[in-house]
């Protein structure tokens, strides 16, 4: 049988669609339903078809590995416009998802019913790109403008209950098995005789003459750099202005137009890459997980209690460790907080977090956590207090526990140098907020065990984060990496460049924040602590000398309410500190920085081609076996902007070449201290590689 089947049954005809995993709309599965179509016509026995999927989904989306090809007949635009002409009434029966072109292809059919459990969305801006098959004009026409822009802006589907309150879906079906609950709503649509309804026909109700301008406005910020954001407005704009052919015409070029934008191409890399990091290359796919029901967190802080609550959101029997009582109340009270803001935001219900909190236990007592399958370690960033930690957890955990930390910048096998089981020591380094940053990098230790590291990414997985293995090293991938771009940011503000004309450039660049207003968030003191721990800093008093002449002035940013910025109480907003220009002023005079006048482009080439270099070492090193892997970890988890693709796509998209020119210039401008070519990029560049390609 191929992807796509009929099954006459009496008056019915039955059209299944079965192309695991998700019944992607490929080549195959297009030309099948067109075909299927034209031999019910044929036959002209049927007065009603069934349009539904095998398998655990509705067409999820279309095949996105065909969008680097060439287009093959028929266009997904062609078997809807096929299926919408059909002068036999077609229902789409939903499960699962129906997502993108899934969607689309129902919105083609006269009926829509679903299951009360499926979700439907157009998520195609998460690709750089908008639906490209006439979901632009046929969802304004079934719900209007407003929720058609909402959705297809933000890219999240809704759940079918929402779907039949906006009007896409025409009926949920209780019925189980939901096929038969299908047939009964097509026999009830013969018998009552209710005429065929296509999208086409309808006419989208108008909005006022200001709403458009005044919706550009309100998503501006959240969708800046963005192109396919304004092209979805005047798709959904022309829906009203032009004939539906007119408009669908214009969404087929604009659809064009973004499928082979740079930002597409990028957003397709990091989809694809996200999913990739899964699967290590030394790693054989018969290797088994672990079992892990029960985890324990060492450290009731702000990260510690972030950590306890994904575990706890994620199902797993939670035990917070700390070493004083207030440090457990506080903890407790940030995770209570956590779920009561996640009822509020109704991401889940109060019986939920009634179950989740019964779920959660707090000691003061090692001994408690013996049993646990799952530490951990997440305490101060300090070599002696760790290790103290991973004594007691060796000396008290039961055999095969796995014993984590959660260290952002330390050497994993030191720590796990003073336990008899360093095969049983990984690196699980969350990001602030743990509870809400998507990125888990997972450090592999020297003798950490692969069946660690499976359980490590399935862990991730099941709190809904993106789990990357990296090697071990100062800082592992992000943080050795952060460590380049922030001394370049440093530097700049040293020479002349005032602090919020660099977070501004690199922010409009596309960076979530710029650098200077990162630290603040994160704090001051916590780089500078780190740095004092250090023994290799280099030789040069330039070194992050801003950053810590602030720390030791005790200005750490939002928790004192004055870092590299001022903030106003209750505020996050940076205000500009004269105070501050005045002390960079001073530093650079008493180091002797001339200081001028930087442009953005400087900024931007100096902040990013450090990230680049760096990269480029850890790639040389073998500590990430990857470059989409560095990607994949900086935009989860540093605010790099996706559209760009990670620095290292980045890369290879501006040229490898023009990114090792770019830096000879700089090592000969500066010096070579943190400008040296690595011989990798020289490499690359001399043959105009790729990194991709590696």
């Amino acid at each position: 049988m191929g992807e796509v089947s009929i099954d006459f049954r009496d008056q019915l005809a039955l059209i299944t669609i079965d192309n695991p995993p998700v019944n992607a709309l490929s080549q195959a599965v297009r030309s099948g339903l067109i075909d299927a179509i034209e031999e019910i016509e044929l036959k002209n026995k049927s007065e009603i078809i069934i349009l539904i999927c095998g398998g655990r989904t509705f067409c999820a989306g279309a095949d996105i590995r065909e969008f680097s090809k060439p287009v093959l007949s028929p266009h997904l635009s062609e078997v809807i416009t096929r299926i919408e002409a059909c002068e036999i009434p077609i229902v789409a029966v939903i499960h699962g998802t129906a997502l993108g072109g899934g969607l689309e292809l129902a919105m083609g059919c006269h009926f829509r019913v679903a299951d009360p459990k499926a979700k439907v969305g157009l998520p195609e801006v998460n690709l750089g790109l908008l639906p490209g098959a006439m979901g632009t004009q046929r969802l304004p026409r079934l719900i209007g403008v407003k929720h058609s822009l909402d959705m297809m802006i933000s890219g999240k589907p809704v759940d079918a209950n929402t779907a039949l309150s906006l009007g896409i879906l025409d009926q949920l079906i209780e019925e189980h098995p939901l096929l038969d609950g299908a047939i009964s709503y097509a026999n009830d649509l013969l018998n009552k005789g209710i005429p065929i309804r296509r999208v086409r026909d309808l006419i989208v109700e108008p909005v006022s003459v200001k709403f458009f301008d005044e919706y550009r406005e309100k998503i501006a910020y959240k969708t800046r750099g963005l192109i396919s954001p304004e092209k979805i407005i005047r798709c959904v704009q022309s829906s009203i202005e032009m004939d539906f052919d007119e408009a669908a015409s214009q969404e087929r070029y604009f659809f064009k137009e973004c499928m082979t934008s740079p930002q597409s191409k990028a957003l397709r890399h990091i989809f694809f890459a996200e999913r990739a990091v899964t699967k290590l290359p030394d790693i054989s796919s018969d290797v088994s997980q672990r079992a892990i029901k029960k985890v324990a967190v060492i450290g009731a802080g702000t990260m510690g209690s972030g950590i306890a609550y994904s575990a706890l959101r994620a199902g797993y029997g939670v035990t917070l460790l700390d070493n004083e009582a207030s440090g457990l109340d506080r903890g407790e009270n940030s995770i209570t907080g956590f779920f009561e803001h996640d009822v509020l935001r109704k991401r889940i219900n109060e019986s939920g977090m009634k179950e989740g909190l019964e779920r959660l236990q707090t000691t003061q007592d090692f001994d408690s956590i013996a049993n646990v399958d799952l530490v951990i370690e997440a305490v101060f960033e300090n070599m002696a207090i760790k290790k103290d930690v991973f004594q007691k957890l060796d000396s008290i955990c039961r055999d095969g526990a796995i014993l984590a930390t959660n260290t952002s910048t330390l050497d994993i096998d030191q720590i796990a140098s003073v336990t008899k089981r360093p095969e049983d020591v990984v690196g699980l380094l969350f990001f602030s907020p743990a509870h809400i940053m998507r990125l888990l990098e997972i450090v592999r230790g020297d003798r950490t065990e692969d069946d660690v590291l499976v359980t490590a990414l399935s862990f991730a997985k099941r709190l809904r984060k993106v789990g990357v293995v990296v090697g071990n090293c100062f800082g592992f991938v992000g943080n050795r990496m952060l460590h380049g771009y922030g001394r370049e940011a440093q530097l700049l503000l040293l020479e002349g460049a005032p602090p919020e004309h660099i977070d501004v450039s690199l922010q409009n660049w596309g960076m979530a924040m710029g650098p200077h207003a990162v630290g603040d968030l994160a704090g001051l003191d916590v780089g500078y602590k780190i740095r004092q721990e250090r023994t290799d800093q280099p030789d040069d008093p330039c070194f992050y000398r801003v950053a810590d002449v602030l720390s030791e002035a005790g200005r750490f940013g939002h928790k004192t309410g004055k870092g590299m910025y001022l903030y106003e109480s209750g505020s996050r907003s940076p205000i500009p500190d004269p105070e501050v220009q005045a002390l960079i002023k001073r530093e650079a005079e008493l180091l002797g920085v001339q200081q001028r006048e930087i442009n953005s482009d400087e900024i931007i080439e100096r902040c990013i081609y450090a990230l680049i270099l760096e990269g480029t070492r850890i790639l040389e090193e073998k500590i990430s076996p990857r470059s989409a892997d560095i990607d994949v970890v900086w935009t989860n988890g540093y605010g790099f902007p996706r559209f760009r693709g990670g620095p290292m796509h980045y890369a290879d998209e501006i040229g490898v070449r023009r990114v090792y020119e770019g830096i000879c210039k700089l090592r000969d401008r500066f010096g070579p201290m943190y400008w040296e070519v690595p011989a990798l990029l020289e490499e690359l560049a001399a043959k105009d590689g790729k990194f991709s390609g590696l």
